[in-house]
């Protein structure tokens, strides 16, 4: 099959209705399409799910019934060709039209008529049916209704914004590898090259694309002159401040980017040892230290079970950027709309309690762990650590001096969209005894 709405309408069905993510199906649905579609079924895909639950709304106001599960590849068809209405530039006649076309690669021809109908009352009357959506939130944000709560509740002030920063797409942001080249001498690389990049505020080391780039076409990118990471990531390793001769761990590592910038910053370190639970994900590390040329001890390991990789000697600094509900990543990742319960929370919360009292006997004494993840949910973040501080009176929190997020009972959060930044939060905590 290769029908771009149709491929577009499978992978969004496998998301929304089979619980997939969408960094496991698109590649090979990709591999599929013709070079000239991939692009548009990028956007068909990403957009479908960014706006999801406004869509489904939507689509409910104009339907006197909703489709069986069986067809929520039909439905999933709907989404996408209202997308197309709604958010793209597609006449109108021609998203209906290949919407309808699509119905014969799903196999589900019976379902022109319906496809043709429903798209084409939407079409007619979409200022209306959008001012209907709209009254709810889930509608208006296009976020799932648990979520909305939860922001508003941690962020009264600031979560319309972040709810509008999720929907936005995101920046394409470079880490310059410091070893070969300082962030302004690289920027001018790229000036000679027409590619306009701008040195971010807070993060030493990034430059921020006007456009977004081919990043193997980029001068040196095979030589390892550079890596694509958000910036918000690249303060983990400015806040580590490792120093010559230490012992670093990174705990939950994969896909490696923060382990490369650490060894990037500091390149005398006595070792770094990365370990993560994941075998295929451990692989990308790898990949990334060999093509930056750098080194580390992998371990594929469970970092709450030290007794099954540990070695028995401490480190001086560990990052733990603990598993979390990515809430902080919703505009690279939209699938998490749809992916992440509200139940899950809870269990993620139990999950870094345990590896943080698990790491905390790994370090030094004099020595700082700093934790981190991509939620902007503080039980997660600061309640996390402020809990644990109350359990530990031999841990002290290490004051995060920074001019960048909100400061927090303990650390600081940056909430989605802060300086083009991904939701981000640091918190810092050293041994006293």
């Amino acid at each position: 099959m290769n029908n771009v709405r149709a491929l577009a309408a499978k992978t969004v069905q496998d998301v929304a209705y089979r619980g997939r993510s969408l960094s496991t199906q698109l590649p090979p649905i990709l591999a599929q399409c013709k070079p000239r579609d991939k692009g548009l079924l990028q956007a068909l895909c990403y957009g479908a799910l960014r706006y999801h639950f406004r869509l489904k709304k939507i689509l409910q106001l104009q339907m006197s019934k909703p489709l069986k599960t069986k067809d929520s590849d039909i439905e999933s068809l709907l989404i996408v060709g209202l997308y197309q209405l709604i958010y793209m530039r597609t006449p109108g006649h021609a998203a209906v039209s290949e919407a309808v076309t699509a119905t014969q690669a799903l196999k589900k021809g019976w379902a022109k008529g319906l496809v043709n109908g429903v798209l084409r009352n939407c079409q007619r009357n979409l200022d209306t049916l959008q001012a209907q959506a709209d009254t709810h939130y889930s509608s208006q944000y296009a976020h799932p209704e648990w979520l909305i709560k939860k922001l508003q509740r941690a962020w009264p002030e600031q979560w319309q914004e972040v709810l509008e920063a999720n929907n936005q797409h995101p920046p394409m942001t470079l880490r310059i590898n410091t070893q070969h080249h300082t962030p302004e001498s690289y920027q001018q690389q790229l000036l000679k090259l027409q590619i306009p990049a701008t040195l971010h505020p807070h993060s030493q080391a990034a430059l921020t694309l006007e456009q977004p780039q081919d990043v193997a076409q980029l001068p040196g990118f095979t030589d390892g002159w550079l890596s694509v990471q958000d910036s918000a990531a690249q303060l983990a390793a400015q806040l580590l401040d490792t120093q010559a001769s230490e012992r670093v761990l990174d705990a939950c590592a994969a896909p490696g980017g923060k382990s490369c910038h650490i060894l990037e910053r500091q390149p005398q370190l006595k070792t770094l040892v990365a370990i993560d639970s994941d075998a295929t994900r451990l692989a990308r590390v790898e990949e990334n230290l060999q093509r930056l040329k750098l080194s580390a001890t992998l371990h594929c390991a469970d970092a709450s079970d030290p007794s099954s990789w540990w070695n028995g000697e401490q480190f001086e600094r560990i990052l733990l950027d603990a598993p979390c509900s990515a809430t902080g990543v919703i505009r690279r990742h939209p699938d998490i709309k749809l992916l992440r319960k509200e139940s899950d929370i809870d269990e993620l919360v139990r999950v870094q309690q345990r590896i943080l009292e698990a790491l905390w006997p790994l370090l030094k004494v004099g020595g700082r762990l700093l934790y981190a993840t991509c939620s902007l949910l503080p039980s997660e973040n600061s309640d996390q650590l402020s809990q644990f501080l109350a359990r530990h009176p031999e841990a002290k929190e290490h004051i995060i001096a920074a001019d960048w997020g909100v400061s927090c009972t303990v650390g600081r959060q940056i909430l989605t969209g802060e300086a083009g930044m991904d939701g981000f939060y640091y918190g810092c905590i050293e041994k006293s005894a």
